[in-house]
């Protein structure tokens, strides 16, 4: 079979969504040889409750679907994990693929939060020890509970009459993105191979039941989500997360590949933390083939927060503080590799609040961005949801440089660009993107002069008074660890609430413009 899918249809009907109306709406064909079916989708929101009131005013579909990701941090934001529950079931989002960020927290935790979403979260590649063949100490100590009595592999609903099947996939690389990866000791994520078997399974046991069409709710990244579309056969569309890539229309090559069989299949992604969503608009032959498809990104923004959304919202999180008021705010940016002023200056919140010579964030980190416009400490949290303790320490030139040198290698050969470049105040860094490597390096002291380092040679014995957040202080995820618990103080706040703090004592209208901290050679 060597089906090609219709493109050239697209430009005739693809238009951008328009602020607070309803675009791009399905209207059933009367004929019995087409189905059409609009699909609204969403990936990787990551807890931004604001950006999910935006989604709430726009978000339109006969069907609607996550690829994964909608939760953030562990059970300290359980509150804020309980309002993604809510905005899933308020969107009437039937189902979702299991991200990593899912299993930031404990799996009772997990399971206790996601039995309030009334739609199914999927992955059928995702494995646990059984329960009862684990100590009790274990399930005491690390709050284990049975992950599938949540998590299923598969799940199929009715859309105007048509049973549409919805397979999920977890990131195979989930344990190492998680940021306890102790609470998922007994959980194993099949490799990509074996993955792609457990999905055609699925795919072909609907098959059996006359399902047709079929899609995957995959948490794998856009690359992996490109293999999987040409490895297996039956399956239409791919709702994809992950990689947080921002795919707009329709290209051959790019998001419109072809299965085994030579059949489409489309894939989405709606870039990362809410700041877009998706609608997909499809028309299936009689043979579920897709024949014509549509693919429509929308900006949040373009959308305003509802009160009654936000007032249910307010019961579950509480009402936030307004602290001050930015004068300027440029876009976010788009990929780890670029600077992010919003970044840097929450790290200038951290240097100032914490009286530190140097202060640090992963880029990865920041799951939201400044707004011109009054702001308040709920939007402060949404750019950093993760609970993560502020710690301070002195640590050596040495193990700064060090820990620099493996971020950025590491950043320039992974997908996506993860862990990203850091965002920094204090300091000054060059990076060569060819050779991914670390080129220059400088410390800024607080009346703005700069003192070069020597990144061939760092000292040992030269010490700064360094702040960041206790998960890079001291786990280090994919970075080197600048200093034990035991080497560090670490505080009963977060970054969010310093920011705020610092915003309120600056007591003047706020331009966000930190850049020129990080350099690119060549």
């Amino acid at each position: 079979m060597n089906i090609r899918v219709q493109i050239p249809a697209i430009k005739t009907y693809s238009t951008p969504f328009k602020k607070n109306e309803v675009a791009g709406k399905s209207v059933q064909n009367n004929k019995q040889d087409s189905f059409e079916l609009s699909v609204g989708y969403v990936n990787d929101i990551h807890g931004q409750t604001n950006n999910m009131l935006r989604i709430l005013s726009g978000l339109k579909g006969d069907l609607k679907l996550s690829g994964g990701d909608n939760t953030i941090g562990d059970e300290s934001n359980k509150h804020i994990n309980r309002s993604v529950m809510k905005f899933l079931n308020l969107a009437n989002i039937k189902a979702t693929a299991l991200g990593n960020h899912e299993l930031d927290t404990t799996q009772l935790d997990f399971v206790d939060t996601a039995s309030e979403y009334k739609g199914a979260v999927l992955a059928a590649n995702i494995n646990q020890v059984d329960i009862e063949k684990q100590s009790p100490e274990d399930i005491q100590n690390l709050n284990r509970a049975k992950l599938k009595d949540i998590v299923k592999n598969s799940a199929i609903t009715e859309v105007k009459g048509e049973k549409i099947g919805l397979i999920g996939a977890a990131p195979i690389d989930l344990k190492e993105r998680i940021t306890h990866p102790e609470n998922h000791s007994d959980c194993t994520v099949e490799e990509l191979k074996k993955t792609i078997e457990l999905v055609q399974k699925e795919t072909d046991d609907m098959k059996k039941q006359g399902i047709n069409k079929v899609f995957l709710l995959s948490h794998l990244g856009n690359e992996t989500d490109k293999i999987v579309a040409q490895k297996t056969e039956g399956i239409d569309v791919i709702i994809g997360g992950h990689t947080h890539e921002l795919i707009k229309d329709i290209k051959e090559g790019e998001n419109l590949f072809y299965s085994k069989t030579g059949e489409p299949v489309i894939i989405t992604e709606a870039g990362k933390n809410g700041k877009n969503f998706g609608q997909l608009n499809l028309t299936f032959d009689k043979d579920g083939v897709i024949t014509k498809v549509q693919n429509n990104i929308a900006d949040s923004n373009d959308f305003h927060r509802s009160l009654i959304h936000q007032y249910i919202f307010n019961q579950i999180i509480g009402t936030p503080e307004e602290v001050g008021y930015i004068a300027f705010a440029p876009d976010a940016p788009m990929t780890l590799i670029e600077e992010n002023p919003h970044a840097n200056f929450m790290c200038d919140a951290m240097r100032y609040e914490m009286d530190a010579d140097i202060s640090l964030w992963n880029n990865g980190g920041p799951r939201g961005f400044f707004r011109k416009g009054k702001i308040d400490s709920r939007e402060i949290k949404d750019i950093a949801p993760f609970y993560d303790h502020v710690s301070v320490a002195n640590v050596s030139e040495k193990k700064i440089v060090d820990m620099f040198k493996k971020a950025v290698e590491t950043t320039y050969k992974s997908q996506g660009y993860k862990p990203g470049l850091l965002a920094v105040s204090g300091l000054i860094y060059t990076v060569n993107p060819t050779s991914g490597k670390l080129v220059g390096m400088a410390f800024v002291d607080k009346d703005g002069k700069e003192y070069k380092i020597d990144i061939d040679n760092p000292r040992e014995d030269k010490t700064y008074k360094v702040a960041c957040d206790s998960f890079m202080m001291s786990w280090g995820g994919d970075y080197d660890i600048l200093a034990t618990k035991d080497e560090c103080v670490e505080y009963d706040f977060n970054k969010d609430y310093l920011t705020c703090e610092y915003i309120k004592h600056l007591n003047k209208p706020i331009i966000i413009n930190q850049t020129g901290r990080i350099k690119y050679e060549g």
